[in-house]
Order: structure tokens, then C-alpha cells, then sequence
């Protein structure tokens, strides 16, 4: 998806950052016209509704964050594959943390109308995370574990860099990524896993 740009841009920023602190309930289109600097109507042409701009931003954001993950994926396998999902995650959300913020209020809200373009979306960033951890821990496929162990380390690092950012955001990006991988070493990335119940 193309980044928006213009008044289309405007908008959307302005969104993302009431959201980030109000809430996406809290958050009126009145107040995203007026913090965006533009009109009612230049709002309400660019996005018919707020569940449509909502969407749109959420489409673009997590968007974003898939391509982000795959291209630093990239060739890499095994171990070296899941550090570098780790790093460029924890940057990504070093970067917009409004949308990391927004991304953790909203990825288990089923009453949403966007639920069903987000689900997709973070589908497709998990499964970057899902296809590395395949390769480091083959029988996790044969267990069919890949897609929540994915979950887990998405997971892991969306709550431990917004833990970072608001509790100690003075610690280096690469401390945070250590301690994350750190956590899983004890079965993702070294060890015996624990045996199934």
C-alpha cells in the first residue's frame, strides 16, 4: 500500500496521534479535522466514515510493519533470521510508538469493523516470524507450534519495546533485543523445549 501523502497524510497523522492518547472511542472526527488543519468536509472526503479511517490507518501502519519485517528477514535464516525480525520490530516501534501503542489497544478487539483487515495484516507479519522460527526449530512445524510461537515472540517484543520506551527509553535498542532473545533462549533459540502436556 502506498504511503498517503497531502491532506489524505494530514489526517491520518493527526488520527494516530489522538488515538494514541484518547483512545480510538475517544477520539472524535472533529478533533481529527481540527488537529490535521483541515475542514469537516475535506475530512469526510478523504474517509467516509471514522471505522474507515481507522481502517486505513491501521491497513498502513501494519502495512508497513510487514514489509519492514520482511526486508530485514531478507535472506537470513535460523537464529540470525528471528535477531533481525527482533531488531527491526523494536525499531519500528522505537519509531512510531503511536502506532505500536495503538497496535496493543487494538489487535484483540473483536467488535471492530477493520477487525478483519487488521487480522489479515498481522497474519502477514507473523508469518515473516513464523517461516524463521520454522527453520531454527523444524519440529515446531511438525508440532504445529510455528504460528503461536510467532505470536509469542510478536508479542514478547510489541509489550517489552513499549516497556522500553515508556520505563527506560536512556537503554540502547540493542540491550532491549538481548534481553528479548535472552528470554527465549531457553527454548526458541537453544535448549529443550518443554515437553507437551
Amino acid at each position: 500500500m502506498a504511503r498517503a501523502t497531502g491532506t489524505k497524510r494530514a489526517i491520518l497523522d493527526a488520527t494516530l496521534e489522538l488515538a494514541a492518547t484518547k483512545g480510538i472511542t475517544g477520539t472524535t472526527m472533529d478533533e481529527v479535522a481540527e488537529r490535521a488543519g483541515v475542514a469537516k468536509g475535506s475530512l469526510y472526503y478523504n474517509f467516509s466514515s471514522k471505522d474507515r479511517l481507522f481502517e486505513e490507518l491501521l491497513q498502513e501502519g501494519v502495512g508497513a510493519l510487514a514489509d519492514t519485517l520482511r526486508a530485514a528477514r531478507g535472506d537470513l535464516q535460523g537464529r540470525a533470521a528471528i535477531e533481525a525480525l527482533i531488531g527491526a520490530l523494536l525499531d519500528r516501534i522505537a519509531a512510531h510508538p503511536s502506532l505500536a501503542k495503538l497496535m496493543a489497544a487494538e489487535i484483540f478487539r473483536t467488535d471492530r469493523s477493520w477487525q478483519k483487515t487488521l487480522f489479515a495484516l498481522r497474519h502477514e507479519a507473523l508469518a515473516v516470524f513464523a517461516e524463521a522460527i520454522a527453520e531454527a526449530k523444524p519440529e515446531s512445524v511438525d508440532r504445529g507450534s510455528c504460528g503461536l510461537m510467532a505470536s509469542s515472540v510478536f508479542g514478547a517484543v510489541l509489550m517489552a519495546g513499549l516497556e522500553w520506551l515508556v520505563f527506560e527509553p536512556a537503554r540502547p535498542s540493542a540491550e532491549v533485543a538481548a534481553a528479548i532473545l535472552d528470554s527465549l533462549s531457553g527454548g526458541l533459540l537453544g535448549g529443550d523445549p518443554p515437553a507437551p502436556r
